[in-house]
């Protein structure tokens, strides 16, 4: 297919030609990128699918640098809580899917936020009242916090005489367990959850595929594991994996990849392996981001170091050997320093390490992002979506929490995501969070901490070729330029002419993925 796209406002993020208003694209490649003229003359001859653009913006493939993709694609068939805002909503939901299950039968849900409510922390209690005969196993939002009832506490062997697991934690009171699991407690009810089959996840990817392109993303960091890696093969093989996946390697899977020969950067254009993954904290919304001093009004909580300092060197070190970068998920800045310092020990070797969120900095260790090469991936909406909690835990340390500005101006390399399912998919809304620092209701007035505000470009940039930098593949993607593959986006409004509080208001007109169009709006 040979296809020409006429008459537009192109921003191509290629240092060469900001700025176009044509893109003749043959097969799954570009081949000339100018104005109307220059990229006719490129193109003349039979056989040219014309598009005109009349007018509209058109930028470079979204990338989502943080994202697990199966968990959002299962989590449309399961109880979503990410707009319920009272702790009596979330149990009506319940109570309605267990009147609609057998007895013994698991209810599983996503998206609570007990901040939202007012009430504190739920209990096992509470969801026993709804559910008495259905083991019933909850995530918070983040992802780090799971809120369970007595059965499913049964059925995982949990008491209290359970030890709390290296890096989690069970909470209990006098009377033993509360029913919230943090860290890497999760695992205990995780390991007994009833599998999805191969079947009912690939075609739960399906549906999510469609959903990403529609919101013009072409390209996903995926933080998850071998079942969503072997799925996408299956996709692959059966030509429809409709986005390009760069798949993280869970911290339990180095050894055999290491076996196996395996490095980050092995695969092709569709699927390819990425960084090994590692936490280093938990979360600011459950309280287990590892902090350097503790979280406002509790004086004795410095959060969770779910690796100690020496086994997240020992690993990090171990995966660097054979070759194989490595992402850290650090929150806290206690967190961040430690990741840091344990970069800055080890040989170069050419690999791309990355922080993953580098939510809460102290000032003095933003330079050492440029310093030792290490990437920033981080989630724009995670700063409208969390300042009250940040200002609530953290204070005035808060000022160099998703500091998006100060990295960059010290010369680190930005790279963004969504963490969706924690947050929505739409890099639009991630876009707005990164050029406001305002919510859509347009609060704060003037954006919180606006100093660390980006512009369009600059945020477009983490999006698109910054994110093709973090996985190595800047030279394929990530920009609108000859030779390279032809993933594009065209949007209904020029969010770089517009104001910024507007962004939240443009389309996905088309999306071009592999240089076919997979999404088109109707209407």
């Amino acid at each position: 297919m040979s296809r020409l796209l006429l008459k537009g406002e192109i921003y191509t993020m290629d240092r060469t030609l900001p700025r176009a208003q044509a893109v003749a694209i043959e097969g799954n490649r570009i081949l000339a990128v100018g104005s109307n003229e220059e990229v006719r003359a490129q193109t003349r001859g039979g056989g040219w699918e014309r598009l005109d653009l009349k007018g509209k913006a058109v930028v470079p493939g979204f990338i989502d640098c943080h994202i697990h993709f199966l968990d959002f694609a299962l989590g449309l068939k399961r109880l979503d809580f990410k707009e319920v805002d009272s702790l009596e909503g979330v149990l009506e939901l319940v109570r309605e899917r267990a009147r609609k299950s057998g007895p013994g039968e698991w209810i599983t849900g996503f998206g609570w936020d007990h901040h939202l409510w007012q009430v504190g922390l739920p209990r096992k209690e509470d969801l026993d009242r709804v559910a008495p005969e259905n083991p019933v196993a909850l995530t918070r939002k983040d992802g780090h916090s799971m809120w369970v009832n007595s059965l499913a506490l049964e059925r995982a062997g949990i008491d209290g005489g359970t030890p709390d697991p290296p890096g989690g934690e069970i909470e209990r009171d006098a009377e033993g367990p509360t029913g919230i699991l943090k860290e890497r407690a999760l695992e205990l009810v995780e390991e007994i959850l009833p599998k999805s089959s191969p079947q009912t996840r690939q075609e739960a990817l399906r549906e999510a595929i469609s959903k990403a392109q529609q919101f013009g993303l072409t390209g996903i960091h995926d933080c998850e594991g071998s079942e969503a890696l072997a799925d996408f093969q299956t996709l692959l093989a059966q030509g429809e994996l409709g986005v390009r996946v760069y798949m993280m390697i869970p911290q339990e899977n180095l050894e055999k990849a290491i076996t196996l020969g395996l490095k980050t950067g092995f695969g092709n254009d569709f699927l390819r392996l990425g960084d090994l993954k590692l936490f280093a904290d938990g979360s600011l919304g459950s309280q287990t981001a590892h902090m350097l001093e503790s979280f406002y009004g509790q004086p004795d909580n410095y959060g969770i170091p779910v690796l100690s300092r020496d086994e997240l060197r020992a690993i990090v070190g171990r995966a660097s050997e054979a070759e194989i970068a490595c992402a850290v998920h650090a929150i806290g800045d206690a967190a961040n320093r430690k990741a840091l310092d344990i970069f800055a020990q080890l040989p170069t070797r050419g690999l791309r390490h990355r922080i993953e969120h580098a939510q809460l900095l102290q000032p003095e260790d933003i330079p050492r992002f440029k310093r030792w090469g290490i990437i920033a991936s981080m989630q724009p909406i995670h700063a409208t979506s969390d300042m009250a909690m940040a200002d609530r835990y953290w204070g005035e340390r808060a000022r160099y929490s998703y500091a998006w500005r100060s990295l960059l101006d010290s010369g680190a390399r930005l790279a963004f995501g969504s963490d969706c399912p924690v947050e929505s998919l739409d890099p639009l809304m991630g876009i707005h969070a990164a050029v406001t620092r305002q919510r859509a209701s347009g609060e704060p007035e003037g954006g919180w901490y606006p100093q660390e505000r980006l512009t369009i470009a600059e945020a477009v940039h983490a999006y698109s070729l910054g994110a093709a930098h973090a996985s190595g593949e800047e030279r394929a993607k990530g920009s609108i330029a000859p030779g390279k593959l032809a993933d594009l986006v065209v949007l209904s409004r020029d969010i770089f002419e517009i104001p910024p509080e507007e962004i939240l208001d443009t389309e996905v007109l088309y999306t071009i993925f592999d240089g076919h169009v997979v999404y088109e709006r109707r209407g």
